[in-house]
């Protein structure tokens, strides 16, 4: 049974989740701070967790940033009430998957669970190099011309997934369907946001690697002779 990992420091938002999961089907790890959850992630076996960014001494953004650091590759869906999207784009940078904006409804918050679970479960175990750049997802590393090429695990799988079908017009769509899981319940803004921040990482000159806008359609990757 696939374990979720729930970090919440309201008691009454924390059980609410937690029962809603529980019904689901899956099993519920509560715990209420940045410690506790790290100790959770290096000691017990997760599917996904679900992070509240506003959390004492250490916030949901902080405690994505030490998962990244160490490694961790654990789905992450960060759940907020400020909805500015500076914080968005701070929470996604931090390496978050996913990102909820408080009130929301569980059906909505189940729907992101299971594409981050669904997605984990499904990622494909080999290697895939592109010009300079090589992704090994077995480990969901990958390297620029030999030295680390620092994505988020969101990233790697939208690279992981572009660069798989190079040359081939990808729509939105299918994006989200792949990398997300679903096109439920998902801004499709969001695929353009993670294409950005590749694209900011991807130098052509030094990757071999572009990805390219294919207007009213959306991406295609191709890599350099």
């Amino acid at each position: 049974m696939t374990r979720i990992l729930v970090v919440e420091d309201d008691p009454a938002m924390g059980a609410l989740v937690r029962r809603g999961l529980l019904e689901e089907g899956y099993d519920v790890t509560l715990v209420t701070n940045g410690i506790d959850a790290l100790i959770a992630v290096g000691t017990e076996e997760l599917g996904a967790a679900a992070i509240d960014v506003m959390l004492p001494e250490m916030t949901g953004f902080e405690i994505c940033r030490h998962l990244r650091t160490r490694g961790s590759t654990l789905p992450v869906l960060l759940l907020t009430a400020r909805d500015a999207i500076e914080d968005r784009v701070l929470g996604l940078d931090s390496g978050a998957d996913d990102y909820l904006t408080k009130p929301f409804a569980f059906a909505e918050f189940s729907a992101r669970i299971r594409a981050l679970v669904r997605r984990d479960a499904a990622a494909p175990r080999s290697t895939l190099r592109l010009g300079n750049v090589e992704l090994d997802s077995a480990t969901v590393r990958a390297t620029l011309a030999g030295r680390p090429l620092p994505l988020s695990t969101k990233e790697f799988a939208l690279l992981f997934f572009l660069g798989g079908k190079a040359g081939e017009t990808l729509s939105r769509d299918d994006i989200l369907q792949e990398v997300w899981g679903t096109t439920l319940h998902i801004d499709h803004t969001i695929v353009d946001q993670y294409v950005s921040y590749l694209r900011r990482k991807l130098d052509p000159a030094a990757s071999g690697v572009v990805i390219s806008t294919v207007r009213g359609v959306g991406y295609v990757l191709r890599v350099a002779p």
